[in-house]
C-alpha cells in the first residue's frame, strides 16, 4: 500500500484515539503489523512527531480561548505573585503541576517505552483490559460532582501520576487522567476537559523532545506528503474526537469505551497468538 495511504489511516487512527479513552499509542503499535505495513518511514520519529503535532494542533484549536485565558490568568499570578480568587490562576497552576509526573517518567524512561513493547506486542492488549477495568471501577465510584477548579493541589498531583501510567500502550493518557477525575469526585466532562488541557504542555512537550531526531532535509517528495498527511488528519480527526468525547460525555457514561477495549484487546490477542 502507498505511504500516503498508510499515513491518512495512521493520522486518523492518532487523532482519534488520543482523544478518545482507548489508547492511540496501543492502536499505532498493534495495528501497522497486524496489517503487514512495514515501512521504515512511517515507524520513524519523523512521522512520530508530525503526528503528535497535528494532535497538539488539534488542542490549540479546540481550546484556543481557554490556552489564552490560562496563559494571561498565570503570567498575571506571577506579576502579582498571588493567586486571588481568580480560579484561571489556579487552574493554570494545578494543570503545571499535573504535567510533571509525567514529563519525569518520559524523560527517564523514554527508550524503554518507545521500543520494548513494540518488541512484546502480547503485553498491550493486557494493559487495554487493565485501562478498561480503571475505567469500570471508576464509573462505580464517581460522584460526579466536582468542577475543574473545586480539585485540590494533591488532586492535581493525583492526577499527573495518572497521566505517567499512560506511558504504557493500551492505558490510555485521557482514560487513565478521566478515570482518577472520577475517583476524585469530579463530573465526567470536567474530568475529561482537564485532561485534555493537561494533554497541551505534555503532548507540547512530547512534540518538543522527539523534535529532536528530525531530519527532515533528507525526505522524498513522497516522505514530505506522507507527513503532511498524517498531520493533517491527525489534526483534524482530533479535533472532532475532542468535541464527540465532550459532548458524549455530558448524558453518558464511558461504558462504551470499557466495553470496546475489551473487545479490541480480545481480538488483538487471538490474532497475535495466532501468528
Amino acid at each position: 500500500m502507498d505511504i500516503v495511504i498508510q499515513a491518512i489511516i495512521i493520522g486518523i487512527l492518532q487523532g482519534l484515539t488520543e482523544f478518545l479513552p482507548i489508547s492511540s499509542s496501543a492502536h499505532l503499535i498493534l495495528i501497522p503489523p497486524l496489517l503487514g505495513w512495514d515501512d521504515t518511514f512511517i515507524n520513524s520519529a519523523n512521522f512520530d512527531v508530525m503526528l503528535h503535532g497535528g494532535t497538539l494542533l488539534a488542542l490549540l484549536i479546540y481550546f484556543w480561548r481557554d490556552v489564552i485565558r490560562l496563559i494571561g490568568a498565570f503570567i498575571a499570578s506571577i506579576r502579582e505573585r498571588s493567586l486571588g480568587t481568580d480560579h484561571d490562576r489556579r487552574l493554570a497552576w494545578l494543570l503545571l503541576i499535573s504535567t510533571i509526573p509525567a514529563a519525569l517518567l518520559g524523560v527517564a524512561l523514554e527508550s524503554f517505552f518507545d521500543t520494548y513493547f513494540r518488541d512484546h506486542l502480547i503485553y498491550i492488549p493486557v494493559l487495554l483490559v487493565i485501562g478498561a477495568i480503571l475505567l469500570y471501577l471508576a464509573e462505580r465510584a464517581a460522584s460526579h460532582m466536582r468542577e475543574m477548579f473545586q480539585i485540590s493541589w494533591l488532586d492535581a498531583l493525583v492526577i499527573g501520576i495518572a497521566q505517567a501510567f499512560a506511558l504504557f500502550p493500551g492505558i490510555s493518557r485521557s482514560g487513565v487522567t478521566i478515570a482518577a477525575g472520577l475517583f476524585l469526585g469530579m463530573k465526567r466532562e470536567a474530568a475529561a476537559r482537564f485532561a485534555f488541557l493537561m494533554g497541551i504542555p505534555v503532548i507540547g512537550g512530547a512534540f518538543v523532545w522527539k523534535a529532536r531526531e528530525l531530519a527532515l532535509g533528507s525526505l522524498t517528495s513522497q516522505e514530505t506528503t506522507a507527513l503532511a498527511a498524517g498531520f493533517i488528519t491527525a489534526a483534524v480527526f482530533g479535533v472532532l474526537a475532542i468535541g464527540l468525547l465532550l459532548r458524549y460525555l455530558q448524558g453518558h457514561s464511558t461504558n462504551l469505551f470499557v466495553a470496546y477495549r475489551i473487545a479490541f484487546a480480545a481480538v488483538v490477542a487471538v490474532l497475535l497468538l495466532m501468528r
